[in-house]
């Protein structure tokens, strides 16, 4: 019986989804203009469960590059009405578009000029005919067994809240970098760290000359303990790389003579570099890719200016 109930609830929400593409018209276009043209912050309202799929909705667009906030309709009227400015724009969530708490925001916004965009599921109701736009969101039943809380309602003004955010964010521009400026912690901002955030810098940094001697090279290494040995010459330019399995095949290679040889001679002359801006995905995937484990950083003239290394990504648990 559980999984009766399961799949039906899932049937009927797929089902109010699906319908929704059918309904997207100029309309939604026009309510996704009015949010890029907004010169104040996006106000998303909403009462009861309605109320909580908007501050979600409001969370969205706040990390998508949209300033926003959540306005509790009942709290407006007994104070908060004060944060709205006429630069702002308002969505409003309510199935029946006759939620009491809502229209009794309606002679503020009106006398503010704020533009009102309404998610709702009665395009006739006091709320739709009074908005600047309304966006349909009306479904065939709630998945309810009782047809009586908002279930497959609330699924579709969530899914068409996401709707709103990604059309913006991509008439925005926002991209990666934006999106990892805004994310600075936890799971999220970890992933999208920078290379210069995990990057190993000045006297961390393993670096030889091309002629120092391999003794010198292997002390080196060594000492600053990552597997590996940058090549610089003078002004810290870039010139090669020696790791852990260059080392050792180059004795295997050279084994009679090796130790008096130098870096020069067992260097790769053109390792894979990395810029301190990329992501540190990126840089996780090219050592993947190329199966190494460090990348050297380096400037625009080739100047060194760092190590990542693969071991310290996955301390600071991107995945």
């Amino acid at each position: 019986m559980s999984l009766e109930t399961a799949r039906k609830v899932l049937e009927i929400e797929a089902r109010a989804l699906a319908e929704l593409l059918d309904r997207l018209d100029q309309g939604f276009v026009h309510a996704v203009e009015l949010l890029y043209a907004c010169q104040g912050r996006v106000v998303v309202t909403g009462m009861g469960k309605s109320g909580i799929i908007a501050q979600k909705i409001s969370a969205t667009f706040s990390s998508t590059g949209t300033p926003s906030f959540f306005l509790h309709p009942a709290e407006a009227i007994h104070g908060d009405l004060g944060r709205l400015v006429t630069n702002d724009v308002v969505v409003a969530l309510s199935y029946s578009g006759e939620t009491e708490e809502i229209l009794r925001l309606l002679d503020t916004l009106k006398r503010l000029a704020i533009p009102l965009i309404t998610l709702t599921g009665s395009r006739t109701s006091t709320l739709a005919l009074a908005s600047d736009v309304v966006i349909d969101v009306g479904i065939r039943e709630e998945a309810c067994p009782l047809g009586l809380a908002p279930t497959a309602s609330t699924t579709a003004m969530l899914a068409m809240g996401d709707a709103l955010a990604m059309a913006l964010l991509e008439k925005r521009g926002f991209n990666e970098e934006d999106y990892a400026a805004l994310h600075p912690g936890g799971g999220l901002g970890v992933k999208l760290r920078r290379v210069e955030n995990v990057m190993h810098t000045g006297e961390q940094i393993p670096r030889v000359r091309p002629a120092t001697t391999m003794p010198d090279v292997i002390y080196e290494m060594s000492k600053k303990g990552l597997g590996l040995t940058t090549v610089v010459e003078d002004n810290d330019r870039l010139v090669g790389f020696i790791s852990d399995g260059d080392l050792r095949r180059f004795f295997q290679r050279e084994a009679n003579r090796a130790l008096s040889l130098t870096a020069a001679d067992c260097m790769t002359r053109t390792p894979t570099t990395i810029g301190r801006k990329e992501l540190a995905t990126q840089a996780l995937n090219m050592m993947e890719a190329r199966k190494i484990t460090a990348l050297p950083v380096v400037d625009s003239e080739g100047r060194l200016e760092g190590i990542v290394h693969i071991h310290d990504l996955w301390r600071t648990e991107m995945f």
